[in-house]
């Protein structure tokens, strides 16, 4: 399995937050890369995979997760997880914005996002 990034996932209370999230960020040096409304994504110019994601809510999911990792294969890694034995949040589904992904529960609680960028 190839992990291509692991982004966390903050939580905010409401909409405000999310620009002073961005423009305390950028204060790092991080850049907004995307943004649904509900949700924004910073990374660093200079090294791309270096990101946070800061959620008002999940739009597509019952709960914001704690952090997302992105994968190679998610198929495979779904098949692995949930062979596992492993509590799945959410199952395997595309999403409209070009992703594919799923939601597991960790042993200590956390909601980790698996995902994988579809090919466009």
């Amino acid at each position: 399995m190839t992990v291509r990034r692991i982004v966390p996932d903050i939580r905010v209370e409401h909409e405000e937050r999310l620009h002073t999230s961005r423009d305390f960020y950028g204060l790092l040096g991080f850049e907004e890369v995307m943004n649904a409304g509900w949700m924004t994504t910073l990374a660093s110019p200079s090294n791309p995979t270096a990101q946070i994601s800061f959620f008002t809510e999940e739009r597509t999911a019952p709960v914001v997760p704690d952090l997302s990792v992105e994968v190679e294969d998610v198929d495979a890694v779904y098949a692995q997880v949930a062979a596992s034995g492993a509590e799945i949040v959410r199952e395997l589904r595309d999403e409209e914005w070009g992703v594919r992904r799923f939601f597991v529960r960790d042993p200590n609680g956390r909601v980790v996002n698996v995902l994988t960028h579809l090919a466009r």
